[in-house]
């Protein structure tokens, strides 16, 4: 059978594609681009925002479409079954099975329920069986994600995580590390290590830290390249902070979300921390190792947020320079706290306010990249770039993606290039004395 599997959300979805996308190919199935060709067909949903359960519903409407006109198995997995369980199925008569994300372990028994007639549901939240699937590639990769924990346990009042994943379960660490050796026998390059908040891996069990998993996982050989997400500020050590500029195989790069400047409005999100505590931290982990590049998460127009709220945010964006800011407007999710706040910030004013955080953190990146010019980088190659096939494509230690002229012979290997453009979402570099 051969089938299609479209994922919506984040690099957890992403992973959890690769596991069910291993489980079938394990057992002869065959894996297509295009639904069309797929005999079943599973979306992998995300429910972190309204848009992105809006995008679901469009999609599953056109799959519901396409079964009409042949026979197909349609699953849906992830975070909206989880938490639509109740009606998710009248509403979409069409599906024949739906897994949570701590359920996708059942995929296969999933599936031959469905050949059999019948349809398949499972909403557990245990999710061991889930957290230990090891994917197997079909083709040589040069970065791999590797989950070691699930869940979490902080409950930001606008967070529908703690429902959708469940409460936090670490993976112990010789699992972890076993998987990250395979990997790196396979020829990998780079771990991602994966975790809704990685700083608390293994909190009130007796296991290693996360601080001495990166350690353990810098002594792996074959291993160059090692990055993790997500990290909860509140939960940033200082253990873990030494980590960067001391462990070689680190990249210099941390994803540290501060969702708002405003101390009034991180109160109400239940975040854990100050304005002025997460300036610490950046300003401890700029000390400790000052070349890393800092991302960030960002929500506008959370409910009660005034205009010096918002400029506390401003200034924060100002002052801190991120690398990089994924932004987006408050939306009010199922089952959170935030969902019943008053105040609520009217939608113009909200995208009005995220246009200009947008504005402001477009020219910080392209000063960024532009600094770069002239300048040689160290750049794992991934493989061919979006934007040309006759490119490559890679990234710099600190995240940042470089696009150049080479052969493909370099893919999986390290390369010296030299930035001659920075651009807002990337740079332009070359590798000297190459000529196609």
């Amino acid at each position: 059978m051969k089938f299609f599997i479209e994922t919506m959300g984040c690099q957890m979805n992403e992973h959890d594609s690769e596991k069910m996308a291993s489980l079938l190919t394990q057992i002869g199935f065959e894996e297509v681009k295009e639904p069309n060709d797929a005999d079943i067909v599973i979306i992998n949903t995300c429910s972190v925002r309204k848009k992105a359960e809006e995008k679901f519903l469009s999609y599953a409407g056109r799959i519901g479409g396409l079964k009409k006109r042949k026979k197909l198995i349609v699953g849906v997995t992830g975070c909206i079954p989880q938490i639509e369980r109740e009606n998710l199925l009248e509403r979409l008569p069409y599906v024949d099975f739906a897994l949570g994300p701590s359920s996708i372990h059942r995929l296969i028994e999933a599936i031959e329920t469905a050949k059999a007639g019948q349809r398949f549901f499972d909403f557990s939240e245990d999710g061991e069986g889930s957290l230990c699937i090891r994917p197997t590639y079909t083709s040589k990769r040069v970065k791999a994600f590797v989950t070691i924990m699930k869940g979490c346990d902080n409950f930001c009042s606008y967070c529908i995580v703690p429902y959708a994943r469940g409460r936090e379960k670490s993976r112990d660490s010789k699992e972890v590390l076993d998987e990250i050796r395979r990997l790196a026998e396979e020829g990998v390059k780079e771990v991602i290590l994966l975790g809704q908040n990685v700083n608390s891996y293994n909190k009130n069990r007796d296991d290693i830290s996360f601080p001495e998993l990166l350690e353990k996982v810098n002594d792996v050989d074959g291993i160059e390249r090692i990055r993790f997400v997500t990290s909860h500020p509140k939960d940033l050590s200082e253990e873990l902070i030494r980590c960067f500029g001391r462990l070689e195989k680190l990249c210099e790069h941390i994803h540290l979300p501060f969702q708002s400047g405003s101390n009034k409005i991180l109160q109400l999100m239940n975040r854990g921390y100050t304005k002025e505590e997460y300036l610490e931290k950046i300003d401890a982990l700029r000390k400790a190792c000052p070349k890393i590049a800092i991302t960030a998460d960002c929500i506008v127009g959370f409910p009660g947020e005034e205009d010096e709220d918002f400029e506390e945010t401003m200034d924060l964006v100002k002052r801190v320079r991120f690398q990089n800011l994924f932004s987006f407007v408050f939306s009010p999710r199922k089952y959170t706290l935030a969902s019943t706040l008053p105040n609520p910030v009217p939608k113009e004013k909200a995208y009005l306010r995220l246009h200009v955080l947008q504005e402001v953190q477009r020219k910080i990146t392209l000063e960024k990249n532009r600094e770069l010019e002239g300048k040689k980088v160290e750049v794992l190659v991934e493989g061919k770039s979006k934007r040309s096939e006759l490119e490559l494509t890679g990234r710099t230690r600190t995240n940042v993606v470089v696009n150049f002229q080479g052969p493909l012979e370099l893919v999986g290997r390290t390369v010296e290039v030299k930035v001659i453009k920075g651009y807002a979402n990337s740079v332009r570099g070359v590798i000297e004395g190459y000529q196609k």
